[in-house]
């Protein structure tokens, strides 16, 4: 394995390399635009593969199957933060429901967003929970993805760390220096949005495009100059003395994360989908009322302690949220400006992965669809 000091600098000789499949094929063309449009050098890491972190994909089992059941399987992505999400792998109850029904649920973890739609795309996972950024890349990629439902914006959930004796006091001291983020996710967003409220573009500043694991040591290690992050990293960051956040997202977001998954997916699983979404809903629920045991269940995953997490709670927002047409319009926005900034090599019509309020009232809970603003 390289050592960092190699690393970096291969990012100054390594070309992108195209990938055997179509999909990456696709996706190159989509990295490669925005390199030549940030003037940003590349590493061979820029992708990661669409296998699973988990090197062990069958220790992901949540639960095993009845004896009755057959050997269907629906594999979710796994969260390492403080979510709903890693409240319904750890209470069991989406594998309760969908055993009878002949699924078993296998819950699987990749590095960051555009990593899960990869592995949608090619059919090793089922269902991927990303920022609103990475559904966009996909679709430039040509990914038949599907979007099942979205979220509050908890953009106080994402920070812009600098190391802890940083001289940068402000994103306008960035000017030209290296900044660490997953490239198609909402780090890489709001750096756009943050370099845009002072005045500043993205080629004014070094995009060093690395997932959170990578990010994580660079920054730990000096590398980089500043890191655009989600929790836990940024609390873990900030507890062990090596950064401190410059600003958060709570003013700078304006868009929502999403539960998506392929076409073929949705077509195939609609009553495995109503279930998830049915689930997820009771998990958010009891996560915003039980904020003490959420803590004190998922110290584990997030490897925080639980005051720690109390605190972090408050940060979200809770409960899902429906498709409406005010969500596909600012995910257009989102669309439009990424090609609009030559990040992605055509337009997306973002409504080719969004589905018709009929079909989405097949599958939505009646109290989340109940929350949508009434239309005049």
């Amino acid at each position: 394995m390289q050592n960092w000091q190699e690393k970096l600098a291969s990012w100054q000789r390594k070309p992108i390399t195209r990938r055997a499949s179509l999909f990456a094929l696709g996706y190159g063309l989509v990295i490669s635009t925005s390199l030549l449009s940030c003037g940003t050098q590349n590493n061979q890491n820029q992708l990661q593969s669409n296998t699973p972190v988990s090197s062990n994909p069958t220790s992901t089992t949540a639960s095993t199957p009845t004896a009755t059941s057959t050997n269907k399987v629906v594999r979710v992505v796994r969260s390492k933060q403080l979510t709903a999400l890693a409240v319904l792998e750890k209470q069991g109850t989406l594998s309760e429901k969908l055993a009878p029904l002949g699924y078993k649920v296998e819950w699987l973890e990749f590095a960051a967003g555009p990593q899960q739609l990869e592995a949608i795309n090619t059919g090793n996972l089922d269902i991927a929970s990303t920022a609103e950024s990475p559904p966009v890349f996909s679709q430039a990629a040509g990914v038949p993805l599907v979007y099942l439902a979205t979220t509050a914006k908890n953009g106080k959930a994402v920070s812009l760390l600098v190391p802890v004796n940083s001289p940068v006091k402000s994103v306008t001291d960035l000017k030209g220096k290296k900044i660490a983020f997953q490239k198609a996710s909402i780090g890489h967003y709001l750096l756009v949005k943050a370099l845009e409220k002072e005045a500043l573009k993205l080629t004014d500043v070094e995009s060093v495009f690395l997932p959170p694991p990578d990010a994580n040591v660079a920054f730990t290690q000096g590398k980089v100059d500043a890191w655009f992050i989600w929790e836990p990293f940024v609390t873990r960051a900030v507890q062990k003395n090596v950064g401190r956040v410059l600003l958060d997202g709570g003013e700078l977001r304006d868009t929502r994360n999403f539960y998506s998954t392929s076409r073929q997916f949705y077509q195939a699983n609609p009553e495995v989908i109503k279930i998830f979404l049915e689930e997820l809903q009771k998990a958010e629920i009891w996560s915003k009322d039980h904020p003490q045991e959420m803590a004190e269940m998922l110290t584990s995953v997030t490897q925080l302690d639980a005051p720690t997490l109390v605190e972090m709670h408050k940060k979200y927002d809770w409960g899902l949220q429906p498709i409406t047409e005010e969500v596909i319009a600012k995910q257009q926005e989102v669309a439009d400006k990424w090609y609009n900034l030559g990040l992605i090599p055509k337009q997306v019509n973002v409504k080719e992965g969004f589905l018709s309020p009929q079909e989405y009232a097949q599958f939505t809970p009646k109290e989340v669809l109940a929350s949508a603003p009434q239309q005049n």
